[in-house]
């Protein structure tokens, strides 16, 4: 009889807590989401870097080499500069690039990071469910061009996701803010 009692509280308590754990978002922060949406002057600063996984990756995390906070799939980007920058046709970024080249990086090692500074092709701007917006532009660095997809959500967190020639697949997760003149 108690074996029964405590499957029945076990059953309650699981699917108590697997009930709507949906963030509710606060009449200003949807004000400030939707005014970057529309002004499309908006800043990401990034907290984590997710490299694709290979097995180079994860031999940086077993040497130790990678930030404290990190493993092979998830780099701390805390304490590190990054940003991207979005405003009107233009985009500038500076994201650190964690994973595997699939060619040979300039004499003088000086694209380690992924750098935009230009103009952005292809712009667009979808719904997504819970409210969320996904932008997708094209974007070229100095060596290379990037195809670039930002999901953001009300609650002003992000992910950046980046496609490019030479590198693996890369994404970031931070949070998004107003580009202020």
């Amino acid at each position: 009889m108690k074996n029964g009692y405590f499957l029945l509280v076990l059953v309650f308590l699981n699917l108590y807590g697997c009930g709507s754990s949906k963030a509710k978002v606060s009449a200003e922060e949807l004000a400030v989401f939707n005014k970057l949406i529309d002004m499309k002057a908006f800043e990401i600063e990034s907290s984590t870097a997710h490299p694709q996984l290979t097995f180079a990756t994860s031999q940086l995390f077993n040497a130790q080499l990678l930030p404290p906070g990190s493993n092979a799939g998830v780099v701390s980007l805390i304490g590190n500069y990054n940003f991207l920058k979005i405003k009107q046709d233009s985009v500038m970024s500076y994201l650190p690039f964690f994973g595997e080249r699939q060619m040979q990086v300039g004499f003088g090692g000086d694209d380690s990071a992924i750098q935009f500074n230009g103009l952005m092709e292809d712009y667009s701007i979808k719904e997504h469910k819970n409210g969320s917006k996904i932008i997708s532009f094209n974007a070229k660095s100095n060596t290379e061009p990037f195809n670039v997809t930002i999901t953001l959500h009300p609650n002003l967190t992000s992910r950046i996701t980046l496609n490019g020639t030479s590198r693996f697949f890369i994404s970031y997760q931070g949070k998004a803010s107003i580009l202020e003149n």
